[in-house]
């Protein structure tokens, strides 16, 4: 590999000329002419990024940031609002830390954020990638930053043969040799583009690079081989049971999960817990939420989140009257969508109207 003062040099002048466009980015003939970026809208993209496409997030962080402009406004939301304006970006375990963390900015530093990596680090739901991406890009730090899309260039450029996720220490290693003192901020989000736009996960355009006078791999003419990763395992399947209750009303009966664990805080259907052997009978009988003629609705509503299938069976039952049941919320359908509800609530209480809809 050739000098690395000449790699970040092809880089930069590549990401000057070709930079996406995107609705949180100062670009970089801004950058050049003075503008700084906001440290709120550099966090909230990394928070709503995690695990997410770039089209994916768009829409929302358009749809957040003219809701709640500064960092003291969503400190200042309510949660549900929160959550309701969050739903369908899913691990909902970052939108309440990302509340949480708004308050804390704005209670502990004066609506600022902190601009040393150690710092972001103590705020909630800033982990080391975050916060080296804030440093960098929000304050023009010299912070190593590796998401997917840079441990991917780096495992091409040296030829990594370690697979992932073992070779995370020896990549970061590299990335620390290759991140420059100059234009820290937009040396990574150049590595980021270069790794969304041309070095891609199954054809990278080796042609079209850059860098590719530095990388190991376009030499050796197996680019699309690197990085190295094992062989996933079978995700395991989980068993569950919801129950849909209905008023004489036609609203559905809806409980807040707790606040800890998957869809914690979020609003959906009853049930017990879920596992790879599912729940007894006694079990899912108990975790009912009141005594009525619940009927199986001989449909299940099957989601996947990251480390597992779920398959959920539904149940069913006309109420004649509301059960007394702290913390309910009733809802009509036309209401379901100004709710906070995960993905599989959504597709389990689509299921379960149009099957409990033929009993009378």
């Amino acid at each position: 590999m050739s000098g690395l003062v000449g790699f970040a040099a092809d880089l930069l002048g590549w990401y000057d000329r070709s930079a996406r466009t995107l609705p949180w980015r100062v670009g970089p003939r801004e950058r050049a002419a003075g503008a700084s970026p906001d440290p709120y809208r550099v966090w909230l993209s990394e928070i709503m990024l995690q695990q997410t496409t770039v089209a994916t997030v768009g829409p929302y962080f358009e749809r957040f940031t003219a809701r709640w402009p500064r960092v003291e406004d969503l400190a200042a939301a309510e949660t549900d609002a929160v959550m309701s304006a969050w739903a369908g970006l899913g691990y909902y375990a970052r939108a309440r830390n990302m509340h949480a963390c708004a308050k804390q900015v704005a209670a502990a530093h004066g609506g600022a954020f902190p601009d040393q990596e150690a710092a972001l680090r103590a705020l909630p739901g800033i982990g080391a990638y975050t916060a080296a991406a804030i440093a960098a890009i929000a304050f023009d730090r010299r912070a190593v930053v590796v998401d997917g899309n840079v441990e991917r260039v780096t495992a091409r450029l040296f030829r990594v043969a370690e697979p992932l996720p073992q070779a995370k220490p020896i990549l970061t290693a590299h990335a620390e040799r290759l991140t420059p003192e100059a234009r820290p901020g937009d040396y990574a989000q150049a590595m980021m583009d270069l790794g969304a736009t041309v070095c891609t996960p199954k054809r990278p355009f080796c042609a079209a690079c850059p860098v590719s006078s530095h990388c190991a791999a376009r030499a050796a003419g197996d680019a699309a081989e690197y990085p190295k990763k094992r062989p996933k395992a079978a995700k395991p399947v989980r068993l569950g049971v919801a129950y849909l209750a209905l008023d004489g009303a036609g609203r559905a009966l809806l409980v807040r999960r707790p606040d800890k664990g998957l869809l914690g805080g979020m609003l959906g259907l009853p049930g017990p817990e879920w596992s790879e052997a599912g729940p007894s009978e006694a079990a899912a009988a108990a975790a009912a939420p009141c005594t009525a003629d619940w009927r199986a609705l001989g449909v299940e509503a099957r989601h996947t989140f990251t480390h597992f299938h779920l398959r959920l069976a539904l149940r069913g039952a006309r109420l004649a009257r509301r059960p007394a049941i702290e913390g309910a919320v009733w809802a009509a359908p036309s209401e379901f969508g100004e709710l906070a509800l995960p993905t599989l609530m959504s597709k389990a209480l689509k299921l379960g109207l149009s099957k409990l809809s033929a009993f009378k």
